[in-house]
C-alpha cells in the first residue's frame, strides 16, 4: 500500500468516528440541555470537515513534479494543515463567544437548564474514542512523515481534551445543583480556549513553510557538518534551506581545489548529495554550487 493510500485509510477511519460522534454529541447536547456538549459537537464537526480536506489534498500532494510544479506538489499537504488550523480556530472562537454569552446570562441571574446524564455519558464516550483515534493517527503520522496526519491527530486529541472539560462541567452542574449550572457554559469557554492554543500551534509551522521559512538552526548546522565531512570540500557557505511538504530542500556553495579535473570536482559534489539524501531522505533536494580555490 502506498503512503498516500495509508494516509487516506487512516483519515477515513477518523472521519467515520467523527461523523458518529457529531450525531451523538448533538443529540446528547440538545436533549440533555448542555451548551458544553453542543460546543463539543461543533468541535467534532470541524474534525469531520478537516478529514475531508485531508482526503482531498493528500491526493494532490502525491502527484509527481510536472511542468508547472518543478518541486512537486508537497506543499498542498501543508496547505491542508493550514486549513485544519483555520477551521479549528474558527470553531474555537465560536465556542468561546457562545459560552461567554451564556455565562454572562447566568451571572445576571438567568437560570440555565441543568444538563442531564445523557450529556455526561456522551462526553465520557467521546474521551475514550477520540483518545484512541489520536494514538492511532499520531503513530501513522510519524511513520508516514505526514504533517497533515500529525495535525489531524492533534485535532483528535484536542477533541478528547475538550470532552474532558465538557464532562467536568456537565458533571459539576449535575452533582452540585441548580446554582452551579453555570459550570456548563464555563466548561465550553475553557474548551474553546484550549482549541485556540492548538490552532495556533498548527498555523505557525504551516505559515512558515508556505512562506519558505528556513529550517531550524540545529538542522542547518547538521547539514554543514555533513557537507564539511567530504574530503576536499572546504568552506561550505550560503546555505539556504526550506521544507516542501515532507521533503527538505537546500542550496549550498562549496569551495574545491581549482586544479583538479571537472570529473573529480563533480565526484565530490555528488558525494555531498549522497550523504545529504542518506541523512534527510531519498526525496530530499539539494543543489551544490562549486567554486574553485586557486592554490598558491
Amino acid at each position: 500500500m502506498s503512503r498516500e493510500d495509508e494516509i487516506v485509510r487512516v483519515t477515513l477511519v477518523g472521519s467515520v468516528v467523527n461523523l458518529l460522534l457529531v450525531g451523538l454529541k448533538a443529540v446528547a447536547g440538545i436533549v440533555g440541555h448542555s451548551a458544553a456538549m453542543v460546543s463539543d459537537a461543533v468541535h467534532s464537526l470541524s474534525d469531520f470537515i478537516t478529514d475531508i480536506v485531508v482526503l482531498v489534498f493528500v491526493r494532490v500532494s502525491a502527484r509527481p513534479q510536472d511542468e508547472g510544479h518543478d518541486y512537486g506538489h508537497g506543499k498542498f499537504e501543508t496547505l491542508a494543515t493550514l486549513f485544519i488550523g483555520l477551521a479549528l480556530a474558527a470553531a474555537a472562537v465560536g465556542i468561546v463567544v457562545n459560552g461567554a454569552v451564556k455565562l454572562a446570562r447566568a451571572l445576571q441571574g438567568e437560570e440555565l437548564p441543568a444538563p442531564s446524564t445523557i450529556a455526561l455519558w456522551a462526553a465520557l464516550a467521546s474521551v475514550v474514542f477520540k483518545e484512541l483515534l489520536y494514538q492511532y493517527t499520531r503513530a501513522k503520522g510519524k511513520k508516514l512523515e505526514s504533517p497533515a496526519l500529525d495535525a489531524n491527530a492533534w485535532h483528535h486529541r484536542s477533541d478528547a481534551l475538550s470532552s474532558i472539560g465538557a464532562a467536568v462541567g456537565i458533571g459539576g452542574a449535575i452533582l452540585l445543583g441548580p446554582k452551579w449550572t453555570l459550570l456548563d457554559p464555563l466548561a465550553s469557554i475553557v474548551i474553546g480556549a484550549m482549541l485556540v492554543k492548538v490552532a495556533w500551534d498548527l498555523l505557525g509551522p504551516s505559515f512558515g513553510e508556505l512562506t519558505d521559512s528556513s529550517l531550524p538552526a540545529e538542522t542547518e548546522m547538521e547539514m554543514m557538518r555533513i557537507i564539511s565531512s567530504v574530503p576536499g570540500v572546504e568552506d561550505p557557505h550560503n546555505l539556504r534551506t526550506r521544507r516542501v511538504g515532507k521533503r527538505i530542500a537546500a542550496e549550498v556553495h562549496i569551495r574545491l581545489d581549482g586544479g583538479q579535473s571537472l570529473a573529480e570536482a563533480h565526484e565530490k559534489a555528488t558525494e555531498v548529495e549522497r550523504l545529504f539524501r542518506e541523512r534527510f531522505g531519498g526525496e530530499s533536494h539539494i543543489i551544490v554550487h562549486m567554486e574553485p580555490i586557486k592554490k598558491q
